[in-house]
């Protein structure tokens, strides 16, 4: 493997393991609220198609859908990072 294809490698590693991240947080935060996906997506304002494919990886949410996911749940989205 060459560097390039590597550097590739290591950066779809990297998506896929975030992608896992918020779908793992979506899916305990609203399973932890007693909430189904039909009603997470009727209190988001979206399908509930769309709240599975978050959950199971498929669909990377962006910083509204994160946000209205949290408001739906009754929090506030945060992000911080580390070093």
């Amino acid at each position: 493997m060459t560097k390039a294809e590597r550097a590739k490698y290591d950066a779809a590693a990297a998506e896929a393991d975030a992608r896992m991240d918020l779908a793992d947080l979506v899916y305990n935060s609203r399973t932890e609220a007693g909430l189904s996906q039909t009603e997470l997506a009727r209190r988001v304002g979206t399908s509930q198609a769309v709240i599975s494919a978050i959950e199971n990886g498929a669909q990377a949410p962006g910083g509204i859908m994160l946000s209205r996911i949290a408001r739906a749940l009754g929090g506030t989205l945060s992000i911080a990072t580390t070093t």
